[in-house]
């Protein structure tokens, strides 16, 4: 059976990406850290679609908990693999540096960056034992840019699509890819509380994404099509660049 786990993927960006890949004949496994309601209904979906899935709680922020899960999860059975990774989980804390508490910048880093250490370095040697791999990143516009108000957030994902850039050198010859996603503005939970008329004025497209069209990107990036597709950050941000 082939595996895939999208971590954060009980609601929005994750839960698209939940179902794109249970719609490629994965056995999804749902993480979330404390909304089962949500997961199981992410798992619902998925059985909806003729879909096979899982869920796979633990909090990303939490490096002990983290490997002591997904150690097991391996365990349980010679020669599982998780063959598709996407770190999806994560928050947002805003505030203008100036005004920045300390739990909020630790939070955000913690959950964006150290979970992306925490999850994709535990799962690598299986990856490589099985030669096959492909790693997903959801990062952000402001990772790419920097946005004002959001200097934790924007540190997060800038750092991952670093670390995807040295991560992809160094796995390119063990046929593992490992690619970032740069949603700009998506209509999710996470953007609910943002002025959207005032943005889509903004955006060349004049409108927010959606989760699916993040989600049908995360497909390609995880099939055979995207095998010679490596260290690459793809904008789906309607044509906003700042």
């Amino acid at each position: 059976m082939k595996y895939a786990l999208v971590t954060g993927g009980s609601r929005g960006i994750g839960r698209a990406i939940c179902l794109e890949l249970g719609n490629m004949g994965y056995h999804v496994l749902v993480n979330y850290q404390s909304n089962e309601e949500a997961a199981r209904q992410t798992l619902q979906l998925i059985s909806d679609n003729g879909g096979e899935g899982s869920l796979l709680p633990f909090d990303v922020s939490d490096r002990i908990q983290t490997r002591q899960v997904l150690e097991n999860w391996l365990q349980q059975e010679d020669g599982r693999c998780i063959e598709v990774l996407v770190n999806n989980a994560g928050h947002r804390k805003d505030n203008l540096m100036l005004w920045q508490e300390d739990p909020d910048w630790d939070s955000v880093i913690n959950t964006h960056l150290g979970g992306f250490y925490a999850v994709t370095q535990c799962l690598l040697k299986a990856m490589l034992r099985n030669k096959y791999g492909r790693i997903i990143n959801i990062v952000s516009l402001s990772g790419l840019s920097g946005m004002a108000g959001q200097t934790n957030y924007s540190a997060a994902k800038g750092g991952i699509i670093a670390a995807s850039k040295a991560l992809a050198q160094e796995m390119a010859r063990k046929n593992l890819t490992v690619n970032c996603i740069a949603p700009g503005f998506i209509s999710t939970d996470m953007t609910q509380d943002l002025p959207e008329q005032d943005i889509k004025a903004t955006i060349p497209m004049r409108r927010f994404g959606t989760p699916e069209e993040v989600a049908a990107v995360a497909g390609f990036l995880a099939s055979s099509r995207a095998s010679y597709v490596t260290g690459e950050v793809i904008s789906v941000n309607g044509g906003l660049y700042m």
